[in-house]
């Protein structure tokens, strides 16, 4: 639209047309009614369908006020008398919701988009389909960094940016139902966040394992048989957790832990100094991430079974241990328990979880498909607190990004439900993360089963569709300005379409997102497993399929790793893993075949 920038005049009727085929007198509508929030509009639709095409829901209008032009977006459309004449001009009322006003600035005339509105439209003001150079007005994000992530869905001339830096701080969101492309944006964001921001940290936790094949040039995987996540790193209730497998926690055997635990990590750092504890400054206590000994803690179970005045706790104790020694055998918790793990290995495991250096992958994808159900909460708890206390105590040299797919199942709203660590320890990135350089990014297709203190500290939400009307509610609830009737195309958006609103955009903005190629989708290699050739079972490894499912390693893999050690000696001691050298063989042994039978028996010669 073109204003004067010295009389700001109202413009003529000509001016606003789109081509010539469309008359002066069906281009335009006026205004009727106003209110604080919205507008309605007296227009006619062309009986030849050719002008109804403007009065769409979801287009955006704007209302000429001279000086300034109201942007509106179209949310209903009606014909007061529901009846159509196909023999005359149809009158219709268009409902706008009003979203803020756009205004040149001297001396060029640039257009400027402020969400405010100072001047309200008066009856009989002029409406039309907003030009162009408003809507890029509209959408700009003033000099912010911004990347570019698709384009508009009323206009794919014009590309939908968003200011990454507020995106990032500020935690975003991404919701919408299954099959709606979530991932795929995901994997967008990703790509998109990484160019601008390399020196970005990424942890996604993955829990259906489809994000590293969309990934490949900058992700590592992670999984249960390449984590090495040692068990010293957990605290008392992570730890808890894993013995007693997602039951409830005996009390009782929770206090003999937190007696013991600091009594073997003493025993590890002064071998000489037995069970003493000291006090004092650099006490030791459950939490803290320092190494002991599973034998440790075992023997001093033992050693208070054998006294007499611990007759009557004799059962706790008891209970304690077989705890422990079932989960140390479990063969799916090798990632914890490996004997390697005893030692000290926290830069090591830091290291390569949060990829520090990264080498050019500064993504970590850890798949938890594999990995027990009943641990995976812990897991998730630890990383999240070694993020923040690793962007808290690098103090801003370190920005990790968290990305929780399925992000329902570690915050859910019931606060009954969940693992109460994990709840905490992304609460408090959500809270207190952007000050020190760690961010969350919060993935779910149930916003209505979040908690909500999480989804409200995300200032930026990308909503796909939504079928759920309480999930609807939610969102409707989160949104923090005058563009709430957006929301109502929730349930009707086509495939990766989102409506964007936050700190993170000018204003509320319906885009759809780019197209990425096959390959680098999300979850392609193995979605739609029926597609291919049908089949009678035949090539079905059943035998794979049941060493995968027992995760027991066979006898002669075992065999590796039956190293000679030393039984003076416990793991994490010096020189553990480091047996003598075997004595030469004898000069008669051929090492080949046997006995030599040239030589055997006989007396060799003298001369």
């Amino acid at each position: 639209m073109f204003v004067d920038g010295e009389k700001f005049a109202g413009e003529a009727t000509s001016q606003e047309r789109r081509d010539e085929a469309q008359p002066d007198a069906r281009v335009l509508g006026h205004v009727v009614q106003c209110d604080g929030s919205r507008a309605t509009i007296a227009a006619f639709a062309d009986v030849g369908g050719g002008m109804t095409g403007l009065w769409t829901v979801g287009r955006m209008i704007s209302i000429n006020l001279g000086s300034t032009r109201t942007v509106g977006l179209v949310y209903a459309i009606a014909k007061p008398d529901r009846a159509w004449n196909a023999n005359d001009r149809n009158a219709i009322e268009v409902s706008v919701e009003l979203i803020g006003e756009v205004r040149d600035t001297p001396p060029l005339g640039k257009p400027v988009f402020d969400r405010g509105i100072t001047t309200y439209p008066h009856i009989g003001a002029v409406a039309h389909r907003i030009r162009m150079r408003d809507l890029q007005a509209t959408y700009d994000l003033a000099g912010r960094p911004a990347v570019t992530i698709g384009t508009l869905s009323q206009d794919e001339a014009i590309e939908a940016r968003i200011a990454i830096d507020d995106t990032l701080t500020r935690h975003f969101a991404v919701v919408g139902t299954t099959g709606v492309g979530k991932s795929t944006a995901v994997s967008l964001l990703l790509r998109k966040t990484i160019q601008a921001k390399p020196d970005l940290r990424v942890l996604i936790l993955d829990p259906h394992n489809e994000f590293a094949a969309a990934l490949p040039d900058l992700s590592v995987r992670v999984d249960t048989s390449t984590l090495d996540l040692p068990f010293w790193l957990f605290r008392l209730e992570e730890f808890a957790e894993v013995l007693f497998r997602g039951r409830e926690v005996v009390p009782d055997e929770i206090d003999v832990l937190r007696d013991l635990i600091p009594s073997a990590k003493n025993m590890y750092r002064n071998p000489g100094a037995g069970a003493f504890l000291r006090r004092g400054g650099d006490a030791v206590t459950a939490d803290t991430p320092v190494p002991y000994r599973i034998a440790d803690l075992i023997r001093q179970l033992d050693e208070r079974m054998g006294l007499l005045e611990s007759k009557n706790d004799r059962p706790v104790y008891r209970s304690l241990k077989t705890r422990i020694e079932a989960a140390v055998a479990d063969p799916r918790y090798r990632f914890m328990f490996a004997s390697r793990l005893i030692e000290d290995t926290i830069h090591q495991t830091v290291g390569n979880i949060f990829r520090i250096p990264h080498g050019g992958r500064p993504i970590t994808c850890f798949e938890m498909a594999g990995m027990p159900s009943e641990v995976v909460n812990s897991v998730c708890s630890v990383l999240a607190r070694l993020a923040f206390d690793l962007a808290l105590w690098s103090e801003g040299r370190l920005r990790l990004l968290v990305l929780c797919e399925e992000a329902h199942r570690y915050m859910p709203a019931d606060p009954r439900l969940g693992f109460a660590p994990t709840r905490h320890a992304l609460s408090r990135i959500a809270k207190e993360g952007r000050k020190y350089g760690c961010y969350l990014g919060v993935v779910t297709q149930r916003p209505g089963e979040l908690d909500p203190t999480v989804l409200s500290q995300c200032s930026t939400v990308f909503a796909m569709r939504l079928a759920n009307e309480q999930d609807q509610a939610i969102i409707r609830s989160a949104i923090a300005d005058s563009s709430a009737s957006t929301l109502s195309f929730l349930s009707s958006m086509g495939q990766r379409e989102a409506i964007a609103f936050g700190e993170g955009v000018a204003t509320t903005m319906r885009l759809k997102f780019e197209r990425l190629p096959d390959n680098l989708i999300p979850g392609t290699a193995s979605r739609n497993p029926f597609e291919s050739s049908p089949s009678n079972g035949d090539d079905v490894d059943l035998a794979a399929i049941v060493e995968k499912l027992r995760n027991v390693p066979r006898p002669q893999q075992a065999l590796g790793f039956a190293e000679p050690v030393d039984v003076q000696r416990q793991a994490g001691d010096p020189e553990y893993r480091k047996p003598a050298p075997p004595p030469p063989p004898p000069e008669d042994l051929d090492v080949a075949f046997g006995l030599k039978p040239t030589t055997f028996g006989l007396r060799p010669r003298s001369d």
